[in-house]
């Protein structure tokens, strides 16, 4: 493999695993969110990073294009959701089952591992630096 596939490869998995997390159960987001001890903001942060290789992956033809409007879409959530009035009511580890945006992310983010041909993937470890 040429060292720019295997960039491209570790970019992917990079966006695949951030969709994968935004895809989980709420019960599944919290027991992840849990055994780091992170904030469900973490969530979509982890999605923000992912979400900014896009334009590389499709460049690269790492990533179907079909589903760029659907990772457009999961951003514009977690941006309403941040602008929202009374956004830490959102950010918390109960919002992830009851929040329509949480919701609406989630549904998103299943249809893009669809599209993708991912299938039920475990959520990625993390390294956190504290």
């Amino acid at each position: 493999m040429s060292e720019r596939a295997h960039r491209g490869s570790m970019r992917r998995r990079i966006l695949v695993e951030a969709v994968v997390v935004v895809a989980a159960a709420p019960a599944v987001q919290a027991a992840w969110l849990g055994r780091y001890a992170v904030p469900p903001d973490e969530i979509a942060l982890g999605f923000d990073d992912g979400f900014l290789l896009v334009g590389c992956l499709v460049e690269e033809q790492e990533l179907n294009p079909a589903v760029l409007p659907l990772l457009r879409m999961i951003d514009e959530v977690f941006t309403g959701m941040t602008a929202d009035a009374a956004p830490t009511d959102r950010w918390t580890t109960d919002a992830l089952s009851g929040d329509a945006g949480w919701e609406r992310a989630r549904q998103l983010a299943r249809e893009v591992l669809a599209l993708e041909g991912e299938g039920d993937a475990p959520l990625p470890d993390i390294h956190i630096v504290r």
